[in-house]
């Protein structure tokens, strides 16, 4: 017995046809958004590949923008399907790869789904790998004239203005660091020597920085202090994981479109295979969204994949078995 039954006349159909068309061109633009969202991501991510600790977190952009091509190419195949349903000849070309494409649908769906996935997930690991690159980066800050190195000072000084953070976890990793390169500091001078010695009596002001009687000869107004509390691994997790809760939220939408065109679909292409009269494109005709109860469609899948796996089997035996 099929599961959810309808009844179809030519006017449901060419309804349902022309639905479809439209929501197949809509998905072929979302699409395109996923497409280019992986992209401004992927952008995104190489302005400061130097701050962070590996390559891994390109894969998510990299899987967005497969995505992305592969929902325009099959929604256009899709748009193009209803528009030629309306035409029996036309329509007929198309039905022996129907099958497949519906089955390219479910696991393209279920890809979109561990995609989503995945964009919430990454902001976990997102805070290692800026742990550790931030980390990096500012013990290599003052090394100006290293190739490899060479525009790090830039890259975190930018990244500290554009953001409004300081340091890793706040601006008191700058005062554990030698921030300022050798060739501009002369260790013969006794003065350098102190300011670069952590025991020295006052080599930096990092408690208390607004309270002028804590130290020595020291006013706060007139020293024109403009730290940022915030480290900069919160603020660019937090970046990050606004722009990937927004696109995982926006696939999560898609995948929903991606589930209703596909039914819409099975109803079209089942509607036609059922007419009463295959001669007259007017006559009644019912669809479904399957053929057989769940239980019994599962049980046939199943006995598919074995009587494969058998078949596999038999043919390695045989392969085994032949002479040499």
């Amino acid at each position: 017995m099929a599961l959810m039954p309808m009844k179809f006349d030519l006017a449901k159909r060419v309804k349902l046809a022309q639905g479809l068309w439209l929501l197949y061109w809509l998905s072929v633009m979302a699409g395109i958004l996923i497409f280019s969202m992986g992209i401004f991501f992927k952008i995104e991510l190489r302005k400061r590949s130097e701050i962070m600790d590996n390559n891994e977190s390109h894969f998510v952009p990299n899987l967005l923008i497969l995505v992305g091509l592969v929902a325009c190419g099959a929604n256009a195949f899709g748009g193009k399907v209803c528009h030629d349903s309306l035409d029996t000849v036309k329509f007929t070309k198309w039905k022996h790869l129907l099958k497949i494409y519906m089955c390219g649908c479910v696991v393209f769906c279920i890809t979109l789904f561990v995609t989503a996935l995945l964009c919430f997930l990454m902001q976990i690991s997102l805070h290692f790998v800026l742990a550790e690159g931030l980390k990096n980066g500012m013990k290599y800050y003052k090394d100006t004239d290293t190739p490899g190195r060479c525009f790090m000072k830039r890259t975190l000084d930018m990244t500290q203005i554009e953001f409004r953070c300081c340091g890793n976890n706040n601006y008191k990793d700058w005062f554990e660091i030698q921030w300022i390169s050798n060739r501009y500091l002369d260790f013969s001078n006794d003065d350098v020597k102190d300011c670069c010695n952590p025991g020295s009596p006052r080599p930096c002001i990092q408690h208390h920085l607004s309270n002028n009687s804590a130290h020595y000869s020291y006013d706060h107004h007139t020293e024109d202090l403009n730290i940022w509390t915030r480290g900069c691994r919160e603020a660019l997790v937090s970046y990050y994981g606004g722009m990937m809760n927004s696109i995982g939220a926006f696939v999560l939408l898609f995948i929903i479109l991606e589930a209703v065109v596909t039914v819409g679909l099975q109803y079209l292409t089942t509607s036609l295979e059922t007419l009463a009269d295959p001669e007259n494109p007017e006559s009644e005709s019912e669809g479904w969204l399957l053929e057989h109860s769940v239980k019994e469609t599962l049980s046939s899948i199943m006995t598919k994949i074995s009587s494969l796996c058998k078949g596999n089997q038999v043919q390695e035996e045989e392969a085994e078995a032949a002479p040499t």
